[in-house]
């Protein structure tokens, strides 16, 4: 097994990494060389084993296999500019990363490495956080189809159940990844719409749980729970499941992408607007749900339900 290094501890990244370091050690392979903006995050992958380093550059130098996983293309690309400058040589190097930035910002990660004879892989994932601790996410996989093979089992049943094959260009996965945002999108706001209507209506939030779920699958039953549960509004000192901001950020990937190619995409704006005016209510603490407290606004409650940061 190749000597594997991980950049990114958000809530999804954290998840993520601790089924990949827990899979190392249950091979008896290397541990896990992790680094983070705030090391402190990793202590609970440091107690599986992993070994801490706070230079991304050293991370790297150790590595064969490197994944990422950061909030947006700005980040991504500030790494990759630090391992270029400081990193002597990365030949044969494969990086993987798992955020979701745009085609083009793959495009020039693809470029740059492929001049210091390294590889890069588009990987980003499907799923939440629980989704995430379980390892049953969906991985998109694109690049080189020798490094993917490198790769791929490091994913399948470890981080995640599926892998999609999208071939040797990288940007197919992240425009993969893209499309499946509209529709996560979407599908959130037409769940916080359903349960605003059930409880004003006095049906209840409790049924209409219970036919998203059986009706629609788990992943409709889950967004749910993020709004019974006042998951959508988290206390202000823990981490929302997926903040609202990354998720405008991946809706503003897909309009612009939309606009080149004249397409519209009507019920993504509706959403976009709510999750927008969310954050301006509630602040950054808040999950990519939350239009559901915009949704219960206009229609006359409280932004807060019960069991949210100021239900009570």
């Amino acid at each position: 097994m190749p000597q594997i290094g991980w950049y990114g501890l958000g809530s999804m990244g954290l998840a993520m990494a601790r089924n990949l370091q827990r899979h190392v050690a249950s091979k008896k392979a290397l541990n896990m060389i992790y680094s983070n903006r705030t090391m402190s995050r990793g202590d609970a992958l440091k107690s599986l084993g992993g070994i801490p380093e706070p230079d991304f550059a050293k991370v790297v130098d150790q590595s064969n296999v490197i994944f990422t996983m950061v909030s947006n293309d700005k980040v991504h690309t500030s790494l990759l500019n630090s391992v270029l400058s400081k990193s002597p040589s990365l030949k044969d190097k494969i990086f993987v990363d798992c955020s979701t930035i745009h085609p083009n910002t793959v495009d020039a990660s693809v470029a740059r490495l492929a001049k210091k004879d390294a590889h890069f892989l588009s990987a980003p994932v499907f799923g939440g956080k629980p989704i995430a601790e379980d390892g049953k996410l969906v991985f998109a996989l694109g690049g080189s189809e020798k490094a993917a093979e490198v790769v791929r089992p490091l994913i399948q049943d470890v981080m995640g159940r599926k892998v999609i094959d999208c071939g040797s260009e990288a940007r197919r996965a992240a425009l993969l990844k893209i499309a499946g945002n509209i529709v996560t999108v979407n599908m959130m706001e037409a769940v916080g719409e359903s349960q605003v209507f059930a409880e004003k209506t006095g049906l209840g939030t409790g049924p209409m749980e219970e036919l998203i779920t059986e009706a629609f699958g788990a992943v409709a039953g889950g967004y749910s729970k993020r709004l019974t549960s006042g998951a959508y509004a988290p206390p202000l000192e823990s981490r929302p499941g997926f903040g609202v901001s990354l998720a405008i950020k991946d809706a503003d990937h897909a309009f612009a992408m939309a606009k080149e190619q004249n397409v519209e995409l009507p019920g993504l704006q509706v959403a976009r607007d709510n999750m927008a005016a969310a954050r301006e209510y509630g602040g950054e603490c808040l999950d990519s749900s939350s239009m559901y407290g915009i949704l219960r606004q206009k229609a006359g409650m409280e932004f807060w339900n019960e069991k949210s940061r100021k239900g009570n």
